[in-house]
């Protein structure tokens, strides 16, 4: 079918089944594919749920809802060891996912949620149409962003001077700082959908709907990022890619201003660390599932320009060892490192100090994985969450090294959520 009438499909099946997703593949990069996947599931059909809160992992079919673990990462494991060899699995995984981790449990939404669908179709679509933006196309409100990011606020700023002591003390290298904020919207998560996928065209873009008592849930997201990616070699073996983005630039509101932020982002020796630092940090974390020696850097920060920004993007590859489940290697990655920073687990221990409020599903993961060891997640950035309330969150920021300056990274900050704001006004057509 083509990309064209998965939207249609996508308004009826979120219209009729209360558990359901869109991994969209319309706004696709080379790399990325141009597939998309629209699934459901029956009332009989499995999903999972997790709250960090109270370390319970609920399995909810029908009108049912019991507690099965404490631990999501086992759980998948075990529904992938005894469910069928062709089950896949669909959804996300939170900041606060692992539990041997430091990070505040969710606000809103459940820390995962993951789905079992009978039911997926699939999509092909045209990528002709995207990835062909002009600089000057740029929203009014992302150009004004761009030139005067205002005043920025004491909280923040307060947080940035305590990461500025922790770096100058040699606690971290680099750390990613970040914020949520809150919106209204009368529109449905539907339509808010849309509208992002217009706005923003991203590679990880999708969207899920877990209409469960207790356990509700919608995500959107825009994310350029990939998490992982695990393939099957012709050996029936597997071998695990990311993609880590560190290091942005707004685009230019011209031809010759774009391509004058390309170049910035690509020569500045502050992005350059930030990324190389990122990248050591996933070189070592997929040496520990990976054979000695596979693990490579095919490509060292590369330029990708997408609708509102230019990324500098890294890619680095790995052969898993055979003792590595798919799920092993999805939890020795996780949190992805862009979104801490460097060395991990005390800067996560920074961030759970300096960030007043959860991430929730921002920073973790969001895609699909499958009994015969294949997966595909993206960051969980440039993401909406809500529980159906008409309330949305939504999380941006960015990482801080001893060369940041406060008004900078705010400014930043700010022009990542742009698209994401503009999404929710009912006013502003896209």
């Amino acid at each position: 079918m083509t990309g064209d009438s998965a939207v249609d499909e996508f308004r009826e099946v979120a219209a009729e089944h209360p558990r359901c997703f869109w991994l969209d593949g319309g706004g696709a990069r080379e790399w990325s594919g141009r597939r998309s996947l629209v699934g459901w599931l029956e009332e009989d059909d499995v999903s999972l749920s997790y709250s960090a809160a109270t370390r319970e992992v609920t399995r909810h079919v029908g009108d049912t809802s019991e507690v099965v673990g404490d631990d999501v990462f086992a759980v998948l494991e075990t529904e992938l060891k005894t469910g069928g060899a062709r089950d896949q699995w669909f959804g996300y995984l939170g900041y606060a996912s692992r539990p041997d981790l430091p990070a505040y449990p969710s606000e809103d939404v459940p820390d995962a949620v993951w789905m079992r669908p009978s039911h997926v179709r699939l999509f092909q679509h045209d990528l002709t149409r995207r990835n062909s933006r002009s600089p000057a196309h740029a929203s009014a409100g992302q150009r004004e962003l761009h030139r005067v990011p205002g005043e920025t606020p004491a909280a923040y700023a307060e947080a940035f001077d305590r990461v500025q002591e922790h770096l100058h003390a040699g606690n971290s290298y680099e750390v990613n700082l970040t914020y949520r904020l809150a919106q209204e919207s009368e529109l449905d998560p539907v339509g808010v959908y849309l509208r992002l996928r217009a706005l923003n065209p991203a590679p990880y873009a999708g969207f899920l709907q877990h209409d469960v008592t207790g356990a509700a849930a919608w995500l959107l997201s825009s994310s350029p990022e990939r998490y992982a990616l695990i393939t099957a070699d012709p050996d029936g073996r597997h071998s695990i890619e990311t993609k880590p983005i560190k290091g942005t630039t707004p685009r230019g509101d011209d031809l010759i201003s774009d391509e004058e932020q390309r170049q910035l982002l690509a020569s500045d020796p502050r992005f350059r660390a930030e990324n190389l630092m990122i990248v050591d940090l996933l070189r070592n974390d997929l040496s520990m599932v990976c054979e000695p020696g596979t693990v490579t850097v095919p490509t060292l920060m590369a330029v990708e320009s997408y609708e509102t920004v230019h990324q500098l993007v890294s890619t680095v590859r790995g052969r898993l060892r055979d003792d590595v489940s798919t799920v092993g290697a999805l939890r020795a990655l996780f949190p992805a490192g862009s979104m801490t920073g460097a060395p991990k687990l005390r800067t996560m221990q920074i961030i759970d100090e300096v960030e007043s409020t959860a991430r929730g599903a921002y920073a973790g993961a969001f895609g699909w994985l499958a009994a015969d060891g294949r997966a595909d997640l993206g960051v969980v950035i440039r993401s909406l969450t809500t529980t159906g309330d008409g309330t949305y969150r939504l999380g941006t920021g960015g990482g801080i090294t001893v060369q940041s300056e406060v008004a900078d990274e705010y400014a930043e900050s700010q022009w990542k959520a742009e698209r994401l704001t503009r999404s929710l006004s009912a006013v502003d057509q896209p």
